[in-house]
């Protein structure tokens, strides 16, 4: 299992690279798009569209998002858009989590299915409006999850075991997740803001990190921001372990051999992605 985990990771990477660091960001976007069409194909399976069905939510996944990027939306600013992707993911995502995993399929299909394709289509969008704003910009996104999801993990086996028993953060849900590993995940998005506003202050870089521009607004800021966006990658995590556990399915798929499927590895990012964009338009209007 770990020879096949590394050789995929080695794989992506040596797909990704190449594109995320291209001149232009044509080819990364057109990358995520093949990735987003992917992750449709999984949403619609786990909410029991299969066969033809799967594949036609994947492609009509890309379209939309091919048509925004025609339409020009990846280069016009959407402050519109991301506070009501603000909005739905923190209203919706407390309902979803409050009513655990037997909530889910009372809902009808059709409407599981639109709420995974717009999620998807918002994150996408947001994903090629970071890459539009510069390299370093959507890296320090990816580290902030990263981050939560790595001191997640050694906070949550070095401390879950030893203070309370373990408090579960939702056991329903996640049984492997506790609040000792949530709070880990935060001190580490903070250690990781406070260093990547050094860097770009002492390294010249092709734009300003998501740290830095939330840092322009004030410490206060980048330290609540942080915080917030650490959080509800937690909830991005949480709500896709929900929809797999009410499928009874243990990944999403199995397209990224000793990986799962492509959801499971952006899940976090699904939230975290129009949130950081939303942020940085509240901070620019208040700066």
């Amino acid at each position: 299992m770990l020879r096949q985990r590394v050789i995929t990771a080695l794989v992506l990477m040596a797909i990704l690279l190449p594109a995320l660091f291209a001149t232009s960001p044509v080819p990364f976007i057109v990358l995520s798009l093949v990735a987003i069409a992917a992750a449709a194909w999984e949403w619609a399976r786990l909410n029991g569209v299969g066969g033809a069905g799967a594949l036609v939510s994947g492609g009509l996944c890309a379209l939309l998002c091919a048509t925004f990027w025609w339409q020009g939306a990846v280069q016009r600013p959407l402050p519109g858009l991301w506070l009501a992707a603000g909005a739905a993911w923190v209203s919706g995502g407390a309902w979803l989590l409050q009513r655990s995993v037997p909530g889910w399929p009372q809902w009808p299909r059709g409407v599981r299915w639109a709420i995974g394709v717009f999620a998807l289509c918002v994150a996408w969008l947001a994903m090629a409006q970071a890459r539009t704003v510069g390299v370093n910009f959507l890296l320090s996104v990816f580290m902030l999850v990263w981050a939560a999801d790595v001191f997640a993990y050694f906070f949550g086996r070095a401390l879950g075991g030893k203070l309370s028993g373990g408090r579960k953060l939702a056991p329903a849900i996640s049984p492997g997740k506790s609040w000792e590993g949530v709070w880990g995940g935060m001190l580490g998005v903070l250690i990781v803001g406070v260093v990547w506003v050094w860097v770009d202050r002492t390294y010249h870089t092709d734009s300003l990190s998501l740290y830095s521009r939330l840092y322009a607004v004030g410490p206060w800021f980048l330290v609540l921001a942080s915080l917030f966006l650490a959080a509800m990658s937690v909830v991005g995590d949480l709500i896709e372990s929900l929809v797999k556990r009410s499928a009874g399915m243990k990944d999403s798929s199995q397209l990224l051999p000793g990986h799962g499927g492509v959801l499971d590895r952006i899940d976090a990012l699904l939230p975290t992605l129009p949130l950081a964009m939303m942020l940085i338009t509240v901070g620019q209007g208040g700066a």
